[in-house]
């Protein structure tokens, strides 16, 4: 690369990096002012992929949102039949880059819940019955999906509409999950089905081999252990 080269391109990443910073949309921003709710502390990265129906999100105080992010509320930007809190986020939650979550009823995510990248949270799919219509022109029944708190979906995982996963699930990378997760498990596959349950005083139990148990471990041990990794 020749010097002129060189100068285009450091050029070009520092106003890459510029633009960046500056499109963040944030509260007091004229992007997040538009939001039903943007907390305090809260991020969407820029560029997003696709916004529309900002007005009917509700998303929490310290929130990060990655960049390239498609969502929605609704079936477009000017959909009136769209619901007033379609789509709620709460607090301290991260989610990825290349997310997709439109909302057409209600989805509804919990307190510290973090996604990976690529994940597709959808309460509304594309109906087939009838033969002679393209199936992108039929339109599927609504059916509400929430995630509960403390919650982590790995990479490229799918959600799809009436799934209602519990507290402190994790939810393993490329699953597919219908239905209901319940707490404090981990689910995997596709679909998706449990693998590991939490039993208290006991650990996390594999399903198919009860006899294989992941101990408890606190943070506080594991802040100790990396400790000692460390010295």
């Amino acid at each position: 690369m020749n010097r002129r080269q060189r100068l285009v391109a450091a050029a070009l990443h520092r106003a890459h990096s510029w633009a960046e910073r500056a499109g963040a949309i944030a509260p007091g921003t004229a992007l997040g002012d538009s939001f039903g709710t943007l907390g305090s502390g809260s991020c969407i990265a820029f560029p997003p992929m696709s916004l529309f129906g900002q007005q009917h999100m509700h998303i929490g105080a310290g929130t990060m949102i990655g960049r390239r992010v498609v969502l929605g509320v609704g079936y477009g930007p000017d959909d009136a039949a769209a619901p007033p809190r379609g789509l709620v986020i709460g607090e301290r939650c991260v989610i990825g880059a290349r997310n997709t979550i439109t909302a057409h009823s209600s989805i509804t995510i919990g307190d510290d819940v973090w996604f990976g990248m690529d994940v597709f949270v959808s309460d509304a799919n594309h109906g087939y019955q009838d033969p002679d219509t393209p199936v992108g022109l039929q339109f599927g029944r609504h059916d509400p999906v929430s995630i509960g708190s403390g919650s982590w979906l790995g990479h490229g995982v799918v959600v799809l509409p009436g799934t209602h996963i519990g507290r402190n699930v994790v939810v393993g990378a490329g699953s597919v999950v219908r239905g209901h997760v319940p707490d404090h498990s981990v689910v995997v596959g596709a679909p998706a089905r449990v693998v590991r349950r939490h039993e208290p005083g006991r650990g996390w139990v594999s399903v198919s081999r009860p006899e294989d148990v992941l101990p408890e471990v606190s943070t506080a041990e594991v802040a100790a252990a990396i400790g000692v990794f460390q010295t």
